[in-house]
């Protein structure tokens, strides 16, 4: 690999933000994500999701849930459920923007 190719590809990782979960279903009829995290997140905060060619979207999180239960935050090893502005599948990446 080129020595541009590796910044390229350095930079491109920094452009995504922290990485801080992956989807792991999709629930389109209430257009709800579940996402194990690898890394704490709580309402607020921005997040991108990123999979596929075609889907690459922020969005702030103004719900989380846990059991259909509401909560404020979630820690690493959660897995939550949220909603979404767009269809997700699992696998895809999400990041802390």
């Amino acid at each position: 690999m080129a020595e541009s190719e590796k910044k390229t590809e350095k930079q491109n990782k920094k452009e995504l933000g922290k990485p801080i979960g992956e989807i792991s279903n999709y629930f389109d009829h209430v257009n709800a994500a579940a996402m194990k995290l690898s890394a704490p997140l709580k309402k607020g905060d921005k997040i991108r999701i990123v999979g596929g060619e075609e889907t690459d979207f922020e969005m702030d999180v103004k719900s989380m849930e846990v059991d259909r239960k509401e909560i404020e935050e979630a820690k690493a090893g959660d897995e939550i459920g949220l909603l979404v502005p767009e269809k997700v599948r699992k696998g895809y990446k999400v990041y802390k923007a």
